[in-house]
């Protein structure tokens, strides 16, 4: 998830920048900000009191060039454990630029949800694109991608991130298609037109974002009647400005980060340290509390308090209801489905 302002100076926690490169420490890459100064204080900070292991910091933008720029550095590359996307983890799984993972050295797959450990990452960050609005506008609460598109029932306008991927998926939950036949639909030639249709409907309404703080500014500024959304800007919104936007969590689209530690890594057995130390429902239980974004261990998950619980993307009702990303779809379809939705919206 890359929402948040990048650093790109490195910190260093519990050691001096002057070891040699040989006995360099373990380097740990996130995407910087306040997303990474929370990292630093539930995961980095504690791992490094627990192991007595120095870590050092970096942060990135993104993007499988980067990753394939390291590990072909070889000797050079001073990168051990780096939070990826979906698609950069799928790339690069295939391409071999990662470690494989043991799950018996991460705490075993049992401790994470379902389909959140791989062969090659361990969850990072669980969040999900949603539906929100503003519960003091409208007497009657929004339900569904179907309220979403209906502003006969829901007047105003709606802001979505400006993009194919997600969009897609909501047009055509909108249009009726059941979550687990969505991927199926867009598969087909007629399926991606049906969405391209149903977009069209909404297109006289519709406000583009591109950064992940816009959400809740156009809401809160009365521009747009309801907006998509990382569901952490949320409460974090409701929290600072006092106000009562809500969540719309059925067909919400669920996206997780994962942890990689790249291949030839020097660091690789204390890189899997830190992996088995994150991913303890102890120190997992804490991360919901900095940013509203969700868990992916089991046990973690029943150590939150309930009330915050409920309004995480990893609640047991919420998971229910949300979609997953399919990275796979996106790699195959991206190149010929952006320009698509380039073209259609910049049409007038």
């Amino acid at each position: 998830m890359k929402s948040f302002v990048k650093l790109a100076l490195p910190m260093v926690l519990g050691a001096a920048l002057s070891a040699p490169a040989w006995a360099r420490d373990l380097t740990v890459v996130s995407w910087g900000g306040v997303f990474q100064d929370a990292q630093r204080e539930v995961f980095f900070q504690p791992f490094t009191a627990a192991s007595k292991l120095p870590l050092k910091e970096d942060s990135w933008d993104g993007g499988v060039g980067a990753l394939r720029a390291k590990v072909q550095a070889g000797d050079a590359n001073n990168w051990d454990v780096v939070q990826v996307e979906a698609d950069e983890l799928a790339v690069g799984c295939e391409e071999g630029l990662f470690e494989k993972i043991k799950p018996g050295t991460v705490g075993g797959a049992s401790r994470y949800f379902p389909g959140m450990l791989s062969e090659c990452g361990v969850p990072a960050n669980i969040f999900s694109i949603v539906a929100a609005y503003d519960a003091d506008k409208f007497k009657t609460a929004p339900q569904s991608w179907a309220d979403f598109w209906d502003v006969k029932k829901f007047p105003g306008k709606r802001a979505m991130r400006s993009g194919p991927k997600m969009n897609l998926e909501f047009a055509l939950m909108a249009d009726g298609v059941a979550p687990d036949k969505v991927y199926d639909t867009l598969k087909t030639p007629a399926g991606v037109d049906r969405a391209f249709a149903k977009l069209e409907q909404l297109k006289p309404y519709i406000v583009w974002w591109t950064s992940g703080n816009q959400p809740m500014q156009l809401l809160g500024s009365g521009e747009v009647a309801m907006t998509t959304s990382y569901n952490g800007r949320i409460p974090a919104a409701n929290a600072a400005d006092k106000r009562n936007f809500k969540v719309v969590w059925k067909g919400a689209m669920l996206n997780h980060d994962s942890w990689v530690v790249l291949r030839g890594s020097k660091q690789a057995a204390d890189a899997v340290k830190f992996l088995e130390f994150f991913g303890r429902p102890e120190v997992q239980s804490k991360w919901p509390a900095k940013l509203n974004y969700g868990v992916g261990v089991v046990k973690a998950q029943e150590m939150i308090p309930a009330e915050a619980a409920k309004n995480l993307p990893s609640a047991p009702e919420n998971l229910k209801q949300a979609l997953p990303l399919s990275a796979d779809f996106w790699l195959d379809s991206i190149d010929k489905l952006q320009p698509r939705f380039a073209t259609w919206a910049a049409a007038k």
